[in-house]
């Protein structure tokens, strides 16, 4: 039987957010909050933690907020395995001058320019972006095929792939708590017409 496949956003990093800065700075800022881990505060919700309790594969990105979030929902000795396919997708700093904002209005503006194209110095852009969700998709729904599968990863790349589970691979949403906030998650099952066809398979090659 196909498991589950939970998609998890990272628990609160430990960064403040309460600075104005320019764009420019917004770029070291962002470099800072991808090297950051969590807040020593910070704790896994119920729900999640009994979401995943029965998980085959948790897996993680390589940067220290996912891997600490992972860390925190497995049983203790568990190993995590991360891959940098699991990164959230980019933030450049936008070509804006003068302006000071805080860093969560920057990432809304640099967010809006990397959708219409703004990719610069080899960055990762819009269309490449959704390519890696492609890649990811298929990673996911193989795992899935020995069980629930948990992927640990970040809120925008894990907003594309809802949209890329739902609507490409037709795979139902079953659960999602907690918006898209930090410890936000999702569920998501084979939907009925394709777990069918996947049972059917095997009877109807063995009538070949």
């Amino acid at each position: 039987m196909v498991g589950r496949i939970i998609t998890v956003r990272h628990g609160k990093p430990d960064i403040s957010r309460d600075v104005r800065i320019t764009a420019r700075e917004y770029g070291d800022w962002w470099a800072q909050y991808n090297r950051s881990g969590l807040d020593p505060a910070e704790q896994p919700p119920d729900s999640l933690l009994k979401a995943t309790e029965h998980a085959t594969h948790i897996i993680c990105s390589t940067m220290p907020r996912a891997i600490e979030t992972a860390s925190m929902i497995v049983e203790e000795g568990r190993v995590v395995p991360q891959d940098s396919l699991f990164v959230e997708a980019p933030l450049p700093p936008p070509p804006v001058p003068f302006l000071r904002l805080r860093p969560g209005t920057w990432g809304v503006v640099s967010r809006t320019f990397w959708f219409f194209g703004f990719a610069p110095d080899g960055a990762e852009n819009h269309s490449a972006a959704w390519q890696r969700v492609r890649m990811i998709a298929d990673r996911l729904i193989d795992l899935a095929g020995e069980g629930d599968v948990v992927l640990c990863a970040h809120g925008y790349l894990n907003w594309m792939i809802d949209s890329h589970m739902r609507k490409r691979r037709k795979w139902d949403k079953v659960d999602h708590q907690r918006r898209n906030n930090y410890w936000s998650w999702r569920a998501y099952e084979m939907s009925a017409p394709q777990a069918a066809a996947n049972r059917s398979q095997p009877a109807t090659q063995a009538a070949k």
